[in-house]
């Protein structure tokens, strides 16, 4: 079986240059909501090799990037060093970015182009579609829980360093404001659009496990987001894990990051077993 092989409506692969040894990666470009825009997808050569002798099919995680437009860009490193754990990864970069059409809102209708790219790894014959999480990585955390919200079938979500309120983004980063009023708002006078994007007024709509993951020296995503979104799933006896890294910034670097990854994947792991039963 062969990535290049798999042809699906609306959708092109094109190889791009690996960046870790058994790891192929590919631009992926597909539609959302009219809009050609553009992923990045990391393939465990060995691991889909291996699986299609066994007839079986991977599991994949749907990557959810920080930042906005060139501040947190989805790195190959870090997709191709998180595929070699035997997933597909498939990382958005949202509309407006790499080239993709229309404009990235933070968290608006850009959240379309992750339930579009969940679609798209629903598709892929190589991968298990009972076994597509999502992991959301500081901004990228919305687009997670949302997608949690509005995909079903997810098995799971990762928060790691994750903004949960946006009106609470607004009171610390200082720096972020001009863009926030830009894009979104101010949170007084475009309160519905902040209420919009904040993904706490609406975890009871969350049916599956969510592993919230946090530093506690995290200077761009405060620890605070990872508490209120703790306390809400608690609030609403939603099933969840949070792991404190004790004084660990926003991003985790070496050993730290290593160990939390290896954690990561096991509780995926185990999450997938346990939908097997």
């Amino acid at each position: 079986m062969h990535i290049q092989d798999m042809q699906m409506q609306g959708v092109s692969m094109e190889r791009a240059d690996s960046v870790v040894s058994g790891i192929a990666l590919y631009t992926v470009s597909y539609y959302s909501q009219g809009l050609r825009v553009k992923a990045a997808l990391a393939v465990p050569e060995q691991q889909l090799a291996e699986a299609d002798r066994e007839g079986r099919q991977l599991p994949a995680l749907l990557y959810c990037r920080g930042g906005i437009r060139g501040v947190g860009q989805v790195r190959p490193e870090r997709i191709s060093q998180m595929a070699a754990f035997g997933y597909v990864i498939l990382a958005p970069h949202y509309r407006g970015n790499e080239g993709g059409e229309g404009r990235d809102e933070f968290g608006g209708a850009d959240r379309h182009d992750v339930y579009a790219a969940y679609e798209v790894l629903q598709q892929l014959p190589c991968v298990d579609r009972e076994r597509i999480s999502a992991y959301g990585f500081s901004r990228g955390a919305m687009m997670a829980l949302f997608a949690a919200m509005e995909c079903s079938d997810l098995l799971s979500v990762v928060v790691w360093g994750g903004v949960s309120d946006l009106f609470l983004t607004y009171e610390e980063r200082v720096d972020l404001r001009r863009m926030l009023r830009r894009i979104v708002g101010h949170p007084r006078k475009q309160e519905e659009a902040y209420r919009d994007r904040t993904p706490l007024y609406r975890v009871a709509e969350i049916s599956c496990p969510v592993l919230i993951i946090h530093g506690t020296a995290d200077e761009n995503v405060g620890v605070e987001h990872a508490r209120r979104l703790a306390h809400a799933l608690q609030q609403h006896d939603k099933p969840y894990e949070i792991w404190l890294a004790d004084k660990a910034s926003h991003l985790f670097k070496g050993e730290e990051l290593e160990s939390y990854t290896r954690r990561m994947f096991a509780w995926l792991d185990a999450v997938g077993e346990r939908g097997k039963r």
